[in-house]
Protein backbone atom coordinates (compact mmCIF):
# COMPACT_ATOMS: atom_id res chain seq x y z
CA UNK A 1 0.00 0.00 0.00
CA UNK A 2 1.20 3.36 -0.97
CA UNK A 3 -0.07 7.05 -0.11
CA UNK A 4 0.90 9.95 -1.72
CA UNK A 5 0.40 14.04 -0.81
CA UNK A 6 1.41 16.40 -2.79
CA UNK A 7 3.16 20.31 -1.61
CA UNK A 8 3.38 23.08 -3.41
CA UNK A 9 4.94 26.58 -1.70
CA UNK A 10 5.59 29.43 -3.41
CA UNK A 11 7.64 33.11 -1.95
CA UNK A 12 9.30 33.04 1.46
CA UNK A 13 8.59 31.91 4.83
CA UNK A 14 6.80 34.45 6.33
CA UNK A 15 4.82 35.93 3.21
CA UNK A 16 4.60 32.84 0.94
CA UNK A 17 2.05 30.76 0.83
CA UNK A 18 1.66 26.86 -0.52
CA UNK A 19 -1.01 24.07 -0.92
CA UNK A 20 -1.73 20.44 0.38
CA UNK A 21 -3.37 17.98 -2.24
CA UNK A 22 -3.73 14.39 -1.27
CA UNK A 23 -4.15 11.52 -3.48
CA UNK A 24 -7.99 10.80 -2.31
CA UNK A 25 -8.85 14.66 -2.75
CA UNK A 26 -9.91 14.83 0.77
CA UNK A 27 -7.17 17.71 0.20
CA UNK A 28 -7.44 19.39 -2.72
CA UNK A 29 -5.34 22.61 -2.65
CA UNK A 30 -6.00 22.89 1.06
CA UNK A 31 -4.20 27.03 2.11
CA UNK A 32 -0.88 26.27 4.44
CA UNK A 33 1.14 29.17 5.17
CA UNK A 34 3.53 30.76 8.01
CA UNK A 35 0.36 32.36 9.45
CA UNK A 36 -1.76 28.45 9.72
CA UNK A 37 1.09 26.96 10.91
CA UNK A 38 2.52 29.54 13.75
CA UNK A 39 -0.52 31.93 14.05
CA UNK A 40 -4.17 32.24 13.83
CA UNK A 41 -4.45 31.48 9.59
CA UNK A 42 -7.14 29.72 8.01
CA UNK A 43 -5.66 27.05 6.46
CA UNK A 44 -3.64 23.58 7.96
CA UNK A 45 -0.33 23.05 8.75
CA UNK A 46 2.05 19.94 8.88
CA UNK A 47 1.48 19.27 12.37
CA UNK A 48 -2.31 19.43 12.40
CA UNK A 49 -2.38 17.26 9.81
CA UNK A 50 0.12 14.34 11.77
CA UNK A 51 -2.48 14.94 14.62
CA UNK A 52 -5.36 13.87 12.59
CA UNK A 53 -3.12 11.19 11.15
CA UNK A 54 -2.05 10.08 14.87
CA UNK A 55 -5.64 10.08 16.05
CA UNK A 56 -6.63 7.89 13.32
CA UNK A 57 -4.33 5.36 13.11
CA UNK A 58 -4.45 5.07 17.30
CA UNK A 59 -8.34 4.99 17.30
CA UNK A 60 -8.25 2.26 14.35
CA UNK A 61 -5.32 0.27 16.02
CA UNK A 62 -7.99 -0.14 18.86
CA UNK A 63 -10.59 -1.26 16.59
CA UNK A 64 -8.31 -3.81 14.99
CA UNK A 65 -7.22 -5.07 18.43
CA UNK A 66 -10.68 -5.10 19.76
CA UNK A 67 -11.96 -7.13 16.96
CA UNK A 68 -9.44 -9.83 16.61
CA UNK A 69 -10.86 -10.84 20.19
CA UNK A 70 -14.20 -10.73 18.36
CA UNK A 71 -14.88 -7.63 20.37
CA UNK A 72 -16.56 -4.67 18.54
CA UNK A 73 -15.60 -1.47 19.66
CA UNK A 74 -18.12 1.33 20.56
CA UNK A 75 -17.84 5.04 20.15
CA UNK A 76 -13.97 5.97 20.75
CA UNK A 77 -13.24 9.68 19.96
CA UNK A 78 -9.78 10.61 20.38
CA UNK A 79 -7.87 13.90 20.04
CA UNK A 80 -4.19 14.03 19.23
CA UNK A 81 -2.09 17.56 20.15
CA UNK A 82 1.24 17.95 18.93
CA UNK A 83 3.68 20.16 20.43
CA UNK A 84 6.07 21.90 18.51
CA UNK A 85 9.24 23.37 20.09
CA UNK A 86 9.95 26.18 17.99
CA UNK A 87 13.49 26.98 19.89
CA UNK A 88 14.35 23.26 18.75
CA UNK A 89 12.84 23.00 15.17
CA UNK A 90 11.36 19.55 16.28
CA UNK A 91 8.45 17.94 18.01
CA UNK A 92 8.58 17.44 21.46
CA UNK A 93 5.64 15.64 22.51
CA UNK A 94 2.04 14.22 21.09
CA UNK A 95 -0.56 14.07 23.66
CA UNK A 96 -3.41 11.40 22.99
CA UNK A 97 -6.78 11.88 24.47
CA UNK A 98 -9.14 8.88 24.21
CA UNK A 99 -12.52 8.87 25.36
CA UNK A 100 -14.91 5.92 24.71
CA UNK A 101 -17.96 4.37 25.93
CA UNK A 102 -17.68 1.09 27.75
CA UNK A 103 -18.29 -2.33 26.01
CA UNK A 104 -20.03 -4.61 27.91
CA UNK A 105 -18.23 -7.45 29.51
CA UNK A 106 -14.77 -5.47 29.14
CA UNK A 107 -13.72 -3.78 32.16
CA UNK A 108 -11.75 -0.39 32.07
CA UNK A 109 -8.11 -2.54 32.90
CA UNK A 110 -8.39 -4.71 29.59
CA UNK A 111 -9.84 -1.57 27.53
CA UNK A 112 -6.52 0.49 29.31
CA UNK A 113 -4.62 -2.36 27.81
CA UNK A 114 -6.01 -2.71 24.47
CA UNK A 115 -5.04 1.40 23.93
CA UNK A 116 -1.61 1.10 25.24
CA UNK A 117 -1.11 -1.72 23.19
CA UNK A 118 -2.48 0.45 20.53
CA UNK A 119 -0.26 3.54 21.33
CA UNK A 120 2.88 1.21 21.21
CA UNK A 121 1.88 -0.47 17.83
CA UNK A 122 -0.37 1.69 15.60
CA UNK A 123 2.00 2.46 12.17
CA UNK A 124 2.35 6.48 13.09
CA UNK A 125 3.81 5.83 16.39
CA UNK A 126 5.81 3.98 15.18
CA UNK A 127 7.10 6.45 12.94
CA UNK A 128 7.13 8.83 15.31
CA UNK A 129 10.04 6.55 17.74
CA UNK A 130 12.01 8.63 19.82
CA UNK A 131 9.00 10.89 20.51
CA UNK A 132 7.10 11.54 23.86
CA UNK A 133 4.18 10.16 23.24
CA UNK A 134 1.40 10.63 26.61
CA UNK A 135 -1.75 8.64 26.88
CA UNK A 136 -5.04 9.77 28.71
CA UNK A 137 -8.01 7.11 28.60
CA UNK A 138 -11.74 8.17 29.61
CA UNK A 139 -13.86 4.75 29.36
CA UNK A 140 -16.81 5.80 30.52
Amino acid sequence: MKRTAAAFWQGDLKTGQGHLTTQSGVLNQTAYSFNTRFADGIGSNPEELLAAAHAGCFTMAIAYALSQQGITSGEMNTTAAVTLDVATGGISRIDLELTATPIPDLSAEEFNKQALLAKENCVISKALAGIQIELSVHYK
